[in-house]
């Protein structure tokens, strides 16, 4: 029993240590796609973070405009575009981007999903949510056409007014190992409080006029806003799936380090007992033939 007992251990082990080399080599990748991805994170940032602040103080400074995607109307039916990963073996982070859309959203019927990722669209196709579109195999390497595509569905379905509002749902990278769930309306446009806040300050200092008018600037600006903001969310997205895939993976790595330690023990705790008993059944035979 102590031998085949060994052979289990030993077997396991090989398994353990299988599974371990696996692990630290998704390790190794992620870590190279992750410098990429922050590579790539930087030099988009500022883009995207001008664009949304030109059209914010567009909205704040300009009174009296008239505009459709600033036009508040009651809401009927809400798209949410949420951005989720291809794949597992990432921890928590499909897991939480998801719980953030559901805590966010209200009943079922009033409710529609622009899914991308195989991991969201699969949770709200089995749960009989209305899926208006879908972009599966880009998360980990998404381009600027993949957001035009996604973000020209979402200002179809709000000009037809089959949704009354957008909101965009991703995940915030902050460091390596801090990545946070984060849920923004795109559509109708609504000046934030910061903005309010700096016009205001600035009012009587200047004024800023637009030709041939702020309704013009608005309907060629707000579309590259809201591709801008999807592309800029699936970046933030990309480089938070590396960032915790990386994590996941090291966790992995230094468990199955763990378990090969303690299974190593047992091995030798093992082979010392089968050891004991081969030399006491060896004294006790040589004592009976006295």
């Amino acid at each position: 029993m102590a031998g085949l007992g060994m052979r289990g251990i030993k077997r396991r082990i090989k398994s353990v240590n299988s599974t371990k080399q696996i692990t630290k080599a998704m390790e190794l990748v992620s870590s190279a796609k992750l410098r990429k991805a922050r590579e790539r994170l930087d030099k988009t940032r500022p883009y995207f973070n001008t664009i949304g602040k030109t059209v914010q103080e567009i909205i704040s400074s300009t009174r009296g405009i008239q505009h459709e995607f600033l036009k508040t109307r009651e809401v009927k039916k809400t798209a949410y575009i949420v951005i989720t990963g291809d794949g597992g073996l990432c921890g928590g982070y499909n897991t939480n981007v998801i719980k953030n859309a559901i805590f966010h959203m209200e009943e079922k019927e009033r409710v529609s999903v622009i899914a991308i990722g195989q991991k969201g669209r699969d949770f709200f196709r089995k749960r009989g949510y209305d899926l208006d579109g879908e972009f599966i195999h880009i998360s980990e390497n998404p381009s600027f056409t993949d957001a035009q595509n996604i973000g020209k569905l979402a200002i179809e379905l709000y000009r037809q007014e089959l949704v009354d509002e957008v909101y965009l749902v991703y995940t915030e990278f902050l460091s390596t190992i801090n990545q946070k769930p984060k849920t923004m309306k795109l559509l109708p446009i609504e000046a934030t409080a910061e903005e309010v806040v700096e016009v205001k300050r600035n009012d009587d200092e200047e004024f800023m006029s637009y030709e041939p008018s702020p309704e013009a600037v608005l309907s060629f600006l707000v579309p590259k806003y809201i591709e801008s903001m999807i592309y800029g969310a699936l970046i933030e997205s990309a480089t938070s799936l590396q960032g915790a895939r990386r994590v996941a993976m090291e966790s992995a790595t230094d468990n199955a380090s763990e378990m090969i330690d303690d299974l190593q023990l047992q091995y030798n705790r093992a082979r010392q007992a089968t050891i004991t008993q081969e030399i006491a059944e060896i004294v006790g035979g040589a004592e009976a033939l006295k």
